[in-house]
């Protein structure tokens, strides 16, 4: 973070500093979490759903952090009042502090900011991006998921005044949420990538989620590019919704006709596109990447190291950015082949040393992400000739669809012959009940209640050379238990399932999965 004094963030925030601060007093780093104080940190005592961070100040001060962004003035063992900024809401403070030093930045050097936004992938292209800006300059980007009202700000608090890029992903569970982080930082470059039903129900329907997608396309200026996948119908639209030159990509080959039109006749900056897609015999996307004047562009041979067909539009969609922040597509595509996952539990792959296969997935999972995990797991048992086992939890915040949502997924881990499917969850059981009427019976389809009864039911029955789908909601906890499959015996190590022990210790403020 670049230094800011007591006074900068009082005044940028609006709070008022206690008696025991000096309005020179400088900070150098903030954080939400006790355990990554340093020495001369802001510690932001965050309240949350599960515990006050206003509780976590003695230990903040312990560990050295000079100054507390609070909500109310809190005292240490003598009695003395800690040295603060005091406002009326910490997390509202947070976003005018992010909003300031996106203006620091912007005023010290050239920086451009790329918004992320889409029901899925968010986070996989964010990783993708990021791993090509990287290349061209400094570039700061969220740890794992950040992408709410608390997350874009700790992403912003990590640029310090020579950031290059600053890539934001952002997330959403309410109309405006996205209008709100636009504003927070002001991207040049705004990427779309789905409009799903995840989280259907705290929306109200999809058309109001492709509605709040659409505000980051709504903040751009003309200076700026908005970056749309051609192939979803929902993003598609948004074109009509922003000033900003338009930059398509797709993998489909229905949908390039149409690009090479919209390029033609000027309502379309330039394209990225997978053709000849196909996968390697582990599901990796293999492709010829073209970037510029669509079809006719030079090709550049891309084999991804995700595992995944359905990753092949957040590369594009990567690329697509990567290029409207001028990134040569050479270099684009070069640094593309091979590069794999980097966040956790998103199709991550850990092979046991009995030949089973884990791919830990739950980290989130809507209707949208499950069908793709599941269509990977049945490619993967085809071209492998192992056995396939789905291991699938609860998809939450569907609302109103949960239970007809949660049985069409049974009915396609059937229809893709997955050989087993274990169920966990009491909220997950529409699923089992959908595989079951539709054709899956006995062993091939079971449901357990708890994590400990799924850990002992696989550690039972996986065969060597089984290959393991593990994909829930993150509030689930089944990614802890993938990790414990992974492990094979080694189950210690990993930490219990559920959630963290206090909110401000879980940085992004998402307990539970609520930003998409």
């Amino acid at each position: 973070m670049i230094e800011l004094s007591a006074a900068d963030i009082a005044s940028a925030t609006g709070g008022t500093l206690t008696a025991t601060v000096s309005p020179d007093t400088v900070v150098h780093s903030a954080t939400t979490d006790s355990r990554e104080i340093t020495s001369g940190a802001l510690f932001i005592a965050k309240p949350g759903e599960q515990a006050d961070g206003h509780d976590f100040i003695p230990a903040a001060r312990s560990a050295g952090a000079r100054l507390i962004l609070a909500e109310r003035e809190t005292t240490d063992a003598s009695g003395t009042v800690d040295p603060a900024v005091i406002v009326a809401d910490v997390v509202v403070a947070m976003g005018a502090l992010a909003a300031e030093i996106v203006r620091r930045i912007r005023a010290h050097s050239p920086t451009t900011v790329i918004g992320i936004t889409g029901s899925a992938g968010k986070t996989t292209t964010k990783d993708l991006l990021a791993a090509l800006l990287s290349t061209q300059g400094p570039t700061v980007a969220p740890i794992g998921s950040y992408n709410g009202e608390v997350g874009v700000p700790l992403t912003v608090f990590g640029a310090d005044l020579d950031t290059r890029y600053l890539v934001v992903e952002m997330g959403a569970d309410h109309v405006g949420n996205i209008e709100y982080l636009c504003q927070m930082v002001q991207p040049d470059i705004g990427v779309v990538l789905m409009v799903g039903t995840a989280h259907a129900g705290s929306f109200g329907g999809v058309e109001n989620i492709a509605r709040t997608k659409g505000e980051l396309v709504e903040a751009l200026t003309s200076t700026g590019v908005a970056v749309l996948n051609r192939d979803d119908s929902r993003v598609r639209l948004m074109a009509e919704r922003t000033q900003a030159p338009v930059a398509w990509f797709s993998t489909d080959p229905g949908a390039f006709a149409g690009i090479d039109q919209a390029l033609q006749d000027g309502s379309a900056a330039f394209s990225a596109l997978a053709q000849d897609l196909t996968t390697s015999q582990m599901g990796e996307p293999d492709f010829t990447l073209r970037i510029g004047q669509g079809t006719h562009a030079e090709g550049h041979h891309v084999v991804s190291g995700l595992i995944g067909s359905h990753h092949a539009s957040n590369l594009v969609a990567a690329a697509a950015a990567a290029h409207a922040a001028g990134m040569d597509p050479q270099q684009i595509a070069a640094t593309l082949h091979g590069l794999g996952a980097v966040s956790r539990h998103r199709m991550e792959r850990r092979d046991r040393p009995d030949g089973v296969t884990i791919i830990n997935d739950a980290y989130n999972a809507n209707p949208e992400s499950m069908r793709a995990a599941l269509q990977t797991l049945a490619i993967l048992g085809r071209s492998t000739g192992r056995r396939t086992v789905a291991v699938l939890g609860e998809m939450l915040e569907l609302g109103e669809h949960r239970i007809r949502e949660h049985t069409l997924i049974g009915e396609t881990v059937v229809r893709l012959n997955i050989d087993q499917l274990l169920v966990v969850g009491d909220g997950a059981r529409p699923l089992f009940v959908g595989a079951v009427n539709e054709g899956s019976w006995g062993a091939e389809a079971e449901h357990v209640s708890t994590l400990d009864e799924a850990e002992a039911l696989l550690a039972d029955r996986l065969q060597p050379g089984d290959i393991v789908l593990v994909k829930s909601s993150n509030g689930v906890g089944l990614r802890w238990l993938g990790d414990r499959l992974a492990d094979a015996g080694h189950a210690a190590s990993t930490p219990a399932p559920g959630p963290a022990a206090s909110d401000h210790q879980d940085p992004s403020g998402m307990q539970k999965e609520q930003v998409r």
